[in-house]
């Protein structure tokens, strides 16, 4: 096995009350000493059925700028499809250790696609309490069903299926944040690939904890995507930063997270905001959320928007080649 699983550590853990000390994070990233237990306001909560279109609108302009991130109700996709979703999800992560390293992400390869345990460097060389699976949903000239599951059987028929629908939800987010923007409606989606844009699924599984006061399942980021569309379960553990606080997400059943990623701040030439976030874990639960980031292709190049440029408001950011964009990211780099 090529490094020891998250999931597969936690049996010999939990009997002994602690964790090994390469996931204990540094005092000034624990979650015990760092959530804000005040007063706070709730992340923006945005009906997609409300009869007026330019309240939408709005809404999700606002949301952008002023947190990155926003929950979507009534967004289209059937709740038994997303139960499914779920349910297939779980059945792969309930599968034995040696069933799931099948679809182990190749050692040196390139791609994000496979299970895994840890992507990104670590400056401390500390680990995250999580363990995930990566493979592509959309478009089909992307998809490499090596990394698809083949247990449960109607894993790959659910996936395809919710590739579909969450394409629905995110042409209508394309076109109402670009007209937020004061744009054309095609605008932001065209800037980030258009019919191009590659649909990443992740599964993120993140097992009990003995000691989840000192660990994190992920580390504060953002999404190098454009946008995240991202479901969770019923577990909380989503938290943002927000007025220097780090603040927990409200569970929502059925509701879409929609995450504003680093190539639509770099677009909007940083009216949307790229929203801080990480996840905590649960000392008896099981947490799991399936986002879908949706990328450029690696060779298209993101920059600013020159309609939203003139001789007051110069670039912000530089443009780049998406896979230049990643690598620097991954690999800590200006």
């Amino acid at each position: 096995m090529e490094v020891e699983r998250v999931q597969a550590i936690v049996s010999s853990s939990l009997a002994k009350d602690n964790i090994p000390l390469e996931f204990v994070r540094p005092e000034d990233e624990q979650p015990a000493i760092t959530t804000f237990h005040g007063p706070i306001p709730d992340i923006p909560v945005i009906d997609f059925n409300h009869p007026d279109q330019d309240h939408i609108i709005h809404l999700i302009a606002n949301a952008s700028r002023d947190w990155g991130i926003f929950q979507v109700v009534n967004h289209g996709i059937p709740f038994h499809l997303i139960q499914k979703l779920q349910q297939v999800g779980k059945e792969f992560f309930d599968l034995p250790q040696e069933e799931k390293e099948v679809y182990a992400k190749p050692p040196g390869a390139l791609t994000l696609e496979g299970y895994g345990s840890k992507i990104g460097k670590d400056v401390n060389g500390k680990k995250n309490w999580a363990d995930h699976l990566f493979h592509k949903i959309w478009p089909a000239s992307c998809i490499n069903h090596q990394f698809w599951p083949k247990n449960p059987p109607p894993y790959r028929a659910v996936n395809e299926e919710y590739a579909q629908e969450v394409r629905k939800v995110v042409d209508k987010l394309f076109k109402w944040l670009s007209m937020g923007l004061g744009l054309e409606a095609d605008v932001l989606k065209q800037g980030v690939g258009g019919e191009e844009i590659e649909y990443m699924m992740k599964i993120n599984y993140y097992p009990p904890c003995p000691r989840p006061d000192l660990t994190l399942g992920v580390t504060s980021h953002t999404d190098l995507s454009a946008m995240t569309v991202l479901v969770p379960n019923e577990v909380p553990g989503l938290q943002v930063f927000k007025d220097g606080h780090w603040i927990d997400a409200k569970y929502i059943p059925g509701a879409l997270i929609i995450h504003i990623g680093d190539q639509i701040e770099i677009l909007s030439n940083g009216k949307y905001k790229a929203v801080l976030h990480r996840t905590t874990v649960d000392k008896e639960k099981t947490r799991m959320s399936w986002p879908v980031f949706l990328e450029p292709p690696g060779e298209f190049v993101v920059g600013p928007l020159p309609q939203l440029l003139d001789p007051q408001i110069p670039p912000k950011y530089k443009p780049k080649k998406f896979k230049d964009y990643s690598y620097c990211k991954f690999h800590k780099l200006p």
